[in-house]
């Protein structure tokens, strides 16, 4: 579960997708596609480090294939990285900047934590913004942001917001210094997207075995797709819930499809399909304009219930031994909404402090448990706790 809440990003999957007839294709491995671009793989031995990697192409196949392994620096007693990158010209996806890049990948090592990539724009030497990330003088414009891939012999879709880039990282971890989130400076825009003109995939900053095959690199627009029919429920082998999900949530939340298997709501697959445990639905969902949840929480008592969008079970009740800012800030913090020890309905919960995985007494997902430095944390998608609260005779 931890997979979905690492490094700000939500990770959209979907199994044996092709590109979207709305998707604008930035690089494919065809030898005759006019977006086929040759990426040149790179790695830490020139810093004294001691991680090596390949790049290959099956022509064939039409998929680039990433292999490696990153292991320590000694110099810094931490690991260091192997990359593949492109320089060239790529299409213009100034359009899509609402939306999100999208790759299809597979990998024999799914549970690598460190898999990266970065978009370079806006500046005249790509190859050393993408050293630096904003951390030495004229290193902005190398956009880097995580991404995780689902484990599968299949091909998968992995969707990353555009809004989870930013120019302001280490070079020592890959970890961002500043997010778009937090500082608009760090965000790409639609100029950015308009010229890129380097494109990179990591594996950094985490230490293991990795080997990564690509078919496709895409700009997505973002789209909201209503409701208009009954849902799928998750094949039953995939089927962790009791029963369907209430047809009528709140905060909207039945507005929204999936995107990793589309013929579900959002809530069906997040909640209850057990191809998705370990991903979530898109971060700041709650921030979206028909969303609105801080907009739509209880004035008259000032604490809210959240009840399981299944079974209708309360299963939060916030702010609880705090203020509505510090739930707010606690939330926006992190992305989803965030639960403290003293808002938790205990006996309506479950929670694996081994696993992480967070669930209802009567079954549905909910999230995830993450603790910080603050004490224990409950990372909880909105989708699983929208519900209408159960009516008992």
């Amino acid at each position: 579960m931890k997979l979905k809440r690492e490094g700000g990003l939500t990770l959209s999957f979907c199994a044996t997708c092709a590109l979207a007839n709305t998707d604008l294709p930035l690089v494919t491995f065809g030898s005759s596609d006019p977006t086929y671009h040759k990426f040149v793989e790179l790695n830490d031995p020139v810093m004294g480090g001691q991680s090596t990697g390949t790049w290959s192409v099956s022509m064939e196949n039409g998929y680039g294939i990433f292999d490696g392994d990153v292991v320590n620096v000694p110099a810094l007693k931490a690991p260091g990285f192997i990359k593949a990158a492109a320089d060239g010209t790529f299409a213009d996806a100034s359009s899509k900047l609402a939306g999100s890049l999208v790759l299809r990948v597979r990998s024999t090592t799914p549970g690598y934590k460190g898999f990266r990539v970065a978009i370079a724009s806006g500046t005249v030497a790509p190859s050393y913004a993408c050293a630096g990330g904003g951390s030495i003088p004229f290193s902005r414009s190398c956009f880097k942001a995580k991404f995780g891939v689902a484990a599968g012999s299949d091909f998968s879709e992995v969707s990353i917001p555009f809004t989870a880039f930013s120019d302001m990282w280490s070079p020592a971890t890959g970890e961002h210094t500043k997010e778009c989130s937090k500082d608009s400076s760090a965000c790409l825009t639609a100029k950015s997207l308009k010229g890129i003109k380097r494109l990179e995939i990591w594996a950094e900053g985490v230490a293991g075995k990795v080997h990564l095959e690509i078919a496709s690199v895409a700009a997505r627009s973002s789209e909201v797709h209503l409701l208009t029919e009954a849902s799928t429920r998750p094949p039953a082998e995939y089927d962790n819930c009791q029963g369907a999900v209430q047809t009528d949530l709140r905060y909207n939340i039945s507005t929204r499809f999936a995107t990793y298997f589309p013929q579900e709501s959002m809530a069906e697959a997040v909640c209850c399909d057990d191809r998705m445990k370990s991903l979530a639905e898109t971060q700041f969902l709650y921030e979206a304009p028909d969303i609105a949840l801080f907009s739509k929480l209880d004035t008259k008592t000032g604490i809210t219930s959240f009840y399981d969008s299944v079974c209708g079970l309360e299963v939060f009740r916030a702010p609880v031994n705090r203020s509505l800012a510090d739930f707010q800030a606690d939330t926006q913090e992190h992305g989803w909404p965030s639960f403290r020890t003293a808002e938790v309905i205990t006996e309506n919960i479950v929670t694996n402090k081994t696993s992480g995985f967070v669930i209802s007494k009567c079954g549905t997902h909910l999230g995830s448990y993450l603790p910080d430095a603050r004490g224990s944390r409950w990372c909880i998608d909105l989708s699983c706790i929208s519900g209408n609260p159960a009516k008992f005779a």
